[in-house]
């Protein structure tokens, strides 16, 4: 349950295990991506949600505490949907993801602010004490990034203006 909540080890590394837990997150994101496309993507970030949600359920069980820090399933989680525009761009272009670069930047950035700032609903969220709070705050900021991200793509791209 450890190993599965601090992604194999990476919620220990120190200071701010959350954003080693996002950067562990890329290159297990492009990987993935790599290996079956956005579709794949998808589905293993459900399947990381539901796994972390079911570890912290299970630690909370064994009085580790609300939201261990080294917890970091649910930054996983949370960067993976934050790229997933990116994934999905690049599969409906038929590119390299890699050459979507700027979309793995604002994605780590805006997640990571969302994470940490906690607006709106995302701190009500956090603030639930229960282990669906710990997973979905990550879930909302994840969203709010992808939001966010794909609006500065439209931006950058001419397409809002």
């Amino acid at each position: 349950m450890r190993w599965l909540a601090s992604v194999g080890g990476v919620g220990y590394l120190r200071p701010a295990s959350g954003t080693w837990g996002s950067l562990a997150a890329l290159p297990l994101a492009y990987g993935i991506h790599l290996l079956g496309g956005f579709w794949l993507l998808l589905v293993l970030t459900l399947l990381a949600f539901g796994l972390g949600w079911w570890a912290v359920q299970h630690l909370t069980a064994q009085g580790h505490g609300e939201d261990p820090s080294w917890v970091v399933i649910d930054e996983l989680a949370g960067q993976w949907i934050a790229i997933l525009p990116v994934s999905y761009g690049a599969m409906f272009m038929g590119v390299d993801v890699w050459r979507l670069w700027p979309g793995w930047v604002a994605g780590f950035v805006l997640f990571r602010l969302f994470d940490i700032w906690k607006p709106w609903v995302i701190g009500r969220i956090d603030r639930m004490g229960t282990p669906l709070g710990v997973m979905l705050d990550d879930v909302l900021a994840g969203l709010f990034a992808a939001v966010v991200a794909i609006a500065l793509a439209g931006l950058s791209h001419g397409v809002l203006m």
